[in-house]
């Protein structure tokens, strides 16, 4: 036996002592044990077994969290020591070494460093293969915690764990005679799958293995010998491991029998454990208009379950339970996040580690671990109707455990329900990684439609929405329903039913038409039953998407007349996003099929309609009157939209709007933040310009002054507040070109930044992107003394803070680029000559790069894109012959031809036709493959599932022609052979489109103001006078072509037109 000896002096591996201020307890407490353990050496001694079992006791009973001053690396360095101290027949030891690897990591949220994972995979899959089948368990835990997020970094293993005799292949099989086992290799296998943003996926086959795997175990009934809370917990991470395969690994699920397995799977656990409800499901779903297979086996009536199967809304009995108290933290996350959403775990957060329960509310929006087995968040999570601050404020009848419920029954009912909450996030990832025109094959299966008399309404989301128990659940299955409603308005056009149909048979136009009245029904009935918030404002924002999509010009009056006097009551509810969300949902109706009658009819009545009697149906309302203390005149309830004597007053909604937006906030606080209203009294309200240049010198410094201070507050809301208003008083002309101030005001910001809020760095950012912003226009100024002055030291430190947010959430990275782009456009150079500056510039490029090239939110892209084309603005940085340059064009071009948004690829294109010299573009490949990317991308301007984006074809096409026409217009002699090879293949499509672009002018987009006729006009004759100027060696054709293409597009817009003067001197060239 392996013992072990103190050595005289410790090894000069030691943990190090990292400067902090303030360590805590518990951070000196591990160094200490970690100090004991790294003296340590092998030997054969039996008191120092026990010492090695004490010490790891010592360490597991520690009572960790995270902040405890204890760095990862110390925590790798310690386990790996720990590793080498039990050898492999020691099987004790290694069980117990085993649970400390899985308790630090899960404490600590550690993610172990490729350093030191190479070591312990290898050991703890070596401790599988030689140990004792009772310890497998504990040993695959530690493993589950070792891949997390650790997928990239583990191929060397891929083979060995998942090949075709692999050890989780082996230990996930049906046969796994331990149901424990097979859960714990399961979530090895989900935990591989789960990547880190920026860092590589698994390898497509390894998807592929793992995909199988996922979709068999759901498919397998419950063995026998498997108790219901181990198969909830093995359910929970399968779909889990698929989840991140569609997330993280970019996964397509291209066949058709593939997708249908999964959705038949996904609908047969959106529905697992429900009270009095169980479905069989065909082992694949195909797509079909028509209504699908949906056996339901009967099942005997069970009085006390179905009663229990969605909470008694007692009025009264709900106004007197109070609310429990919201951390400070929680609410800033609410803050943060605005309106309610259901993220899908992509971050660098944890899920739960301990207990392979992938599925605790935490997972589902949350993106932190769990500190325990019972799904509670960690802090840095995003707020969701999942995350643990969301739910807290569910009143305890609604919650997930009742307190006529107790033991098991309780304990099933929670893993049941996460099961439910899982199969529906895996729904909501599996709507994002497929076509629109794919999933609407799948409409009847998910959505409702109006039953037939005497016959069973089919289960659907709705089903969920208006039965399940659990009021995270509910707003689950509304998010995938808005998910699947977003952008259907293609889809849902064909609807209609405004004459009777009496034919033998249904036309697909009703059946659709009766979907969506079928959807209006269940979401008011759900508005009026729900009495969680969250809930409320997923139904609300699902009806806005709805309102948006439904062609009601084609329907049957009245739909839209229910919704809207049934949300009228909400505009007061207690809860802000409720009344944020109900506004946007007017909004949506009001601008629906704009002019419809049925809302300028809506809009003609008295507010008061709806309004008045509405308390015994929305229990939470804010006093009636909070909104009327609008500016003097008429009264709200006596304003209509025309009046019959003429009067010229806006109607209600106008006034209600108006008055919301001048009244002091005083009025706004929910329910929600509540806790935080005293802070909310102290948040600056950002000045107007006008105002602020009126105020007298001493008092515009005093808000300054106000300004800066406020943003050292420990009250976030205000800090965040303060942020903004730093952003906005930075824009204005009296202070921008305020060396000292506009320093401050960075300082300040760049703080912000590092802030542990969400909020404050999403708002810091916002400050940081007008700030540099605010740089330009300076830049723009005759006098250069601004430049001069302002600190080159600063300036490093801003690129490096918007090097840092630019890995941050997407609320933080899309102004995070934006900074960046302007701060290297504004760089001198004198600047750029430094060595300092040189790694700072190389390292902002490739954030940039990777921002343009990531599956990040479209918002994000579009300014990285647009940070880009700053970037080659400034004639000082080395565009061209720098090793970036290939890098920063590849990614435009990738975008440029297949980004799914419209309005990003203009904005690429946009960025490709800024270098203003040949050289800039690199050599004549790189230019090649440039102008290639363009003309591929407008042959593709029109290729779009998404019916919303042809409205952009247009402009896109413009931009694209005005890029063309600039590269041209710069062409080498060596340019030419490659742009006539292009030509002779796709001349014909890039000619209409140029005439076309020549005859209407370019379109206004977003990329700046339209240009006229007569300037688009002589930008091809510059570029034709450039080309004609090239000096081409003697037989080379590629010029005349290239001349003649030229000549011809400017003959065509000359005989369309009729213009005089169109064409003199042109064939003198």
């Amino acid at each position: 036996m392996a013992a072990v000896q103190v050595a005289s002096s410790l090894p000069s591996g030691q943990p190090r002592e990292a400067p902090r201020e303030a360590i805590p307890e518990r951070g000196n407490a591990f160094r200490r044990l970690s100090a004991r353990l790294c003296a340590l050496r092998p030997d054969d001694s039996s008191s120092a077994r026990t010492e090695i079992h004490l010490l790891f006791d010592q360490l597991i009973s520690e009572n960790y969290s995270e902040g405890s001053g204890v760095a990862p690396e110390d925590v790798s360095a310690l386990l790996v020591q720990a590793c080498r101290l039990v050898p492999l027949n020691q099987n004790h030891l290694v069980s117990k070494v085993s649970q400390l690897i899985h308790h630090l990591l899960n404490r600590l949220q550690v993610i172990v460093d490729e350093q030191h994972l190479d070591f312990l995979l290898a050991y703890t899959i070596s401790a599988i293969h030689q140990c004792s089948s009772w310890t497998h368990m504990e040993i695959l835990q530690a493993l589950a915690a070792l891949v997390y997020c650790n997928g990239s970094k583990c191929q060397k293993y891929l083979p060995e764990l998942l090949g075709k005799t692999g050890l989780l292949m082996k230990l996930s099989d049906l046969a796994q005679s331990d149901p424990e086992v097979r859960r714990a290799a399961v979530h090895c296998m989900a935990n591989l799958c789960l990547s880190m943003p920026g860092q590589p996926y698994l390898e497509e086959p390894y998807q592929n293995i793992c995909f199988q795997a996922f979709l068999t175990i759901l498919q397998s009934p419950k063995s026998s010998d498997m108790d219901d809370i181990t198969f909830c917990m093995l359910l929970q991470n399968a779909l889990k491991g698929i989840q991140s395969l569609l997330n993280g690994g970019r996964m397509k699920l291209t066949q058709t029998d593939e997708l249908g397995a999964l959705l038949a799977v996904l609908k047969k656990f959106m529905f697992h454990g429900l009270p009095g409800l169980n479905i069989e499901m065909p082992t694949v779903l195909y797509p079909t208009p028509l209504p699908q297979y949906d056996g339901r086996t009967p099942i005997k009536p069970q009085q006390s379950e179905s009663s229990a199967s969605r909470p008694t809304l007692n009025k009264k009995k709900k106004s007197k339970v109070k609310p429990k108290k919201i951390q400070q933290g929680e609410e800033e996350e609410k803050e943060s996040s605005g309106e309610i959403e259901a993220a899908s775990v992509t971050g660098t957060g944890r899920v739960n580690l301990h207990e392979g329960n992938a599925w605790s509310p935490s997972s589902l929006g949350v993106q932190s671990l769990p500190l325990d087995g019972s799904g509670a968040a960690g802090k840095d999570g995003v707020s969701s109707p999942f995350s643990s601050s969301s739910w807290k404020r569910v009143s305890s009848s609604e919650s997930d455990y009742s307190d006529a419920e107790g033991g098991m029954q309780s304990k099933m009912r929670s893993y049941q329900a996460k099961v439910r909450q899982g199969a529906l996030v895996c729904f909501l990832s599996t709507i994002k990684s497929i076509e629109k025109k794919v999933l609407y094959g799948y409409w009847s299966a998910f959505i409702p439609d109006t039953p037939e008399l005497g016959s069973p309404q089919s289960v659907s989301l709705m089903t969920l929405t208006l039965k399940d128990p659990s009021a995270k659940t509910r707003a689950c299955a509304l998010q995938v329903l808005s998910a699947i409603l977003e952008g259907s308005k293609q889809f849902l056009s064909v609807a209609e039913d405004t004459s009777d149909h009496r034919r033998a048979f249904t036309p697909f136009s009703v059946m659709i038409a009766s979907s969506i009245r079928e959807l209006h029904r269940c979401l008011l009935l759900a508005l009026v039953a729900e009495s969680s918030s969250q809930t409320l404002t997923q139904i609300i924002k699902c009806l806005a998407n709805l309102v948006s999509n439904a062609p009601y010009n084609r329907l049957k009056l009245s739909l839209l007349t229910k919704v809207w006097n049934q949300i009228k009551p909400y505009i007061r509810h207690k809860d802000v996003n409720v009344r944020v969300s109900s506004l946007t949902l007017l909004g949506a109706i009001v601008s629906t099929h704009a002019p419809l009658p049925e809302v300028q009819l809506l809009l003609q009545q008295p507010c008061s309609s709806g309004l008045g009697n509405s308390n015994s149906a929305t229990p939470h309302l804010s006093p009636p009157d909070w909104w009327k203390k609008a500016p003097a005149g008429p009264s709200l309830e006596e304003t209509s939209v025309s009046s019959p004597k003429g009067s010229s007053e806006p109607c209600w909604l106008i006034r209600l709007c108006i008055s919301i937006v001048v009244l002091p906030k005083e009025d706004s606080c929910s329910g929600s933040d509540a806790g935080s209203a005293a802070g909310s009294a102290y948040e600056p309200s950002p000045m107007r310009l006008e105002a602020f240049s009126s105020l007298p010198n001493d008092r515009q410094i005093l808000c300054i002054t106000v300004l800066l201070g406020l943003n050292d507050s420990k009250n976030r809301l205000v800090k965040a507040a303060t942020s903004r208003a730093l952003g906005v008083y930075v824009l204005f002309p009296c202070l921008r070109q305020d060396v000292i101030f506009v320093a401050d005001t960075a300082n300040a910001i760049l703080m912000s930044l590092e802030d542990k809020s969400l909020n404050v760095r999403a708002k810091a950012a916002w400050s940081l992107g007008n700030l540099t912003d605010t740089l330009i226009v300076n830049m723009e100024t005759p006098d250069p003394s601004f430049q001069e002055e302002f600190s080159g030291l600063l300036l490093l430190k801003m690129l490096r803070s918007a090097i840092e947010a630019s890995k941050d959430k997407d609320k933080v990275k899309s102004n995070a680029v934006r900074a960046l782009g302007n701060l290297l456009h504004f760089l001198q150079p004198s600047h750029i000559e430094k060595p300092t500056f040189a790694e700072i510039i190389e390292e902002s490029i490739q954030a940039l790069i990777s921002t343009v090239l990531t599956e990040a939110a479209m918002k994000v892209r579009w300014n990285a894109c647009y940070a880009m084309g700053n970037v080659f603005k400034n004639p000082a940085l080395p565009l061209g012959t720098a090793p970036w340059t290939s890098q920063a064009y590849s990614a435009l071009t990738s975008v440029v031809t297949s980004c799914k948004n419209f309005k990003v690829r203009i904005r690429s294109a946009a960025a490709l036709s800024v270098p203003g010299k040949r050289e800039q573009y690199g050599s004549v490949e790189q230019y090649a493959r440039i102008w290639n990317a363009l003309v591929t991308a407008l042959q593709k301007s029109e290729d779009t599932i998404d019916f919303l984006e042809f409205k952009y074809c247009a402009s896109l096409r413009t931009q694209i022609c005005e890029a063309l026409i600039h590269l041209l217009s710069l062409a080498s002699a060596s340019d030419l052979p490659c742009i006539k090879e292009i030509l002779e293949l796709n001349g014909n499509m890039v000619q209409s489109y140029i005439v076309q672009f020549l005859k209407s002018g370019a379109e206004g987009d977003d990329t700046g103001a339209p240009h006229s006729p007569q300037e688009t006009d002589q930008m091809v004759r510059m570029a034709l006078k450039h080309v004609g100027s090239i000096q081409a060696p003697a037989g080379d054709t590629a010029r005349r072509t290239i001349m003649g293409f030229l000549e011809e597009i400017l003959a065509i817009c000359f005989e369309s037109s009729g213009s005089q003067g169109a064409l003199p001197g042109l064939r003198n060239q």
